[in-house]
Order: C-alpha cells, then structure tokens, then sequence
C-alpha cells in the first residue's frame, strides 16, 4: 500500500518567497452530517472527515452502520430535499452539494452500487454506458467514442457492446457500471460493496481497474483486504457515528476496536504479522 499522492504540480512562474501557497481544496469534504429517515431512526450523527485528489478512503463498518447512506450523501441522492448553499454540510471539490449544484456534483461523483442489477436497465450494453453522458448533454459522436474507450477501460472489448446486461456474470456487469461511470469522466468515485459477490479472478480484475483511476475514490465495504491492498485511509463508522479514522495497517491491527464494531482483523494483516522477520546482519 502507497501513501496518499500529493496533489499535481503544474507548471506556474516561481512566485515570491513571501507569498502564501493558496490552500488546497478537498476532493470530498464532509461537515457534521446528520440524516434521519422518514421513520425517524438516526441514520447518521456528526459525521465528518475529507479526502484529498487521488486520496482513497474506505468506510467500514458492521450491516447497518450508515455506510450507503453516507455514500448517497456525496452526490446529492440523499436527503430527498438537499439543503440551500449556506446549510450544505457536504462539499465536492469546493462545490456544495444542494439543488442548484446538484447537476455539477452528479457530474463530478462517479456513483457506483453494490447490486448492479440497480444500476443496469437498458436493453444493451452500448446503450447503457452511453446513458449517462447523453444525459449530461454531450454530442452523439463524442459518446460513442466515450462508450468505447471506458468499455476498453473496464477490460471489455467491442464484441460487449451489443450484448443484453442479463447475458452476463455479475463480475462483468459490475465492469459495465463501472464503464457507465467512466464515461461521465467523474473526478470522484463513490463505491458501494465494489467487491461483493465477485470470484477471486472478477476481484483482481475490479482492484488493477479501480488502481488506475487516478480520482478520489471512498468505498464503504466489508472486504477489509481489500482495505488494506487498496485504501490509503479507513474511517470506522457504527450507529452513524465515526469511530476511527487513519491508515488501514493501524486502525485494522486494533483488535478492541473493531471487536467493538463488528469486525476483525483481516486475513492480510494476520499473515503479515505471523511472517518471521529476517535481520540482513
């Protein structure tokens, strides 16, 4: 696991040594947030964290935690009505998240769900990858060239493209989400349970596609090796609340913590810490 890549420096006139750098803008920024549903269950309570460019964060926690309702809140799926500019309490790469910006941030927040069969519902693969950018306006011939270089990116070639969603494996369906997100050229990745119910062969392939998007990516999930092959941080989340927020390889070796929150250590890190360590002396 790499540490989080700093942002891209560009090239700019050298400024004057007393000037100050400008600050950096957060790829997500969450502020205390709080959601309850129509039920009145608490659904999330306070809760807080960033991300920076390229920074990829995952959000674990036991079944019921709040994990995708915090997800829907990156892109303005949740709450039903999103709050004016002065009461957002999520940002987007400095863009708050309300109804007059909800079509930029939907631009910028690429959202992928855990069952793709939620996300999938045109009769071909072509005309569902298509469907997105379409949407945000772009020209017919832009998209076509859009579709296929985000199928290309996902690992599936042309011979895909006339195939009906129901005709493939859940490993590949999973792909064709990720290629309608793709094709929206979103700076933000929003995944939820990317890994679930893929084969081991369908979860590497997921990881070397999710390795090259250079975006911020925050994926709320129970593969917790995945966490630590993939993530850069992991923010804890129970009853809606954070409990932990740091790098995968300290906050998931914390046997009282996450026994408290319905978790264990993952495999990855017990083998890592069984390994016998060889001195070079």
């Amino acid at each position: 696991m790499t540490s989080p890549p700093g942002p891209e420096s560009a090239l700019t006139a050298e400024a004057p040594a007393s000037a100050e750098a400008a600050p950096e803008i957060a790829a997500v920024e969450v502020r205390g947030v709080r959601f309850r549903f129509p039920s009145g269950q608490a659904a999330l309570d306070d809760v807080s964290f960033t991300a920076r460019a390229g920074e990829r964060v995952a959000i674990v926690g036991p079944s019921g935690a709040g994990k995708s309702t915090l997800l829907m809140h990156l892109n303005g799926l949740l709450p039903e009505r999103l709050p004016a500019v002065p009461q957002s309490t999520v940002f987007i790469e400095g863009v708050a998240v309300a109804p007059e910006t909800a079509a930029d941030v939907r631009r910028r927040v690429g959202f992928l769900f855990q069952d793709p069969d939620d996300q999938l519902f045109c009769p071909t693969v072509r005309e569902d990858v298509a469907f997105g950018p379409l949407n945000l306006g772009l020209p017919a011939a832009e998209v076509r060239g859009l579709v296929t270089s985000s199928l290309e990116l996902v690992g599936l070639g042309a011979e895909y493209a006339e195939r009906s969603t129901l005709q493939l494996s859940v490993g590949e369906r999973k792909r064709v989400c990720l290629a309608g997100v793709f094709a929206c050229r979103p700076s933000v990745l929003a995944l939820d349970e990317p890994s679930a119910n893929l084969d081991p062969r369908a979860r590497r392939n997921l990881l070397q596609i999710l390795n090259r998007f250079s975006g911020c990516q925050i994926i709320a999930t129970h593969d917790l090796d995945l966490v630590v092959e993939h993530c850069h941080r992991v923010v804890v989340l129970d009853h809606g609340k954070v409990f932990a927020d740091g790098p995968p390889a300290q906050v998931l070796r914390d046997e009282w913590l996450l026994k408290q929150h319905g978790l264990e250590v993952p495999l990855r890190l017990l083998l890592d810490d069984s390994m016998p360590r060889h001195s070079l002396s």
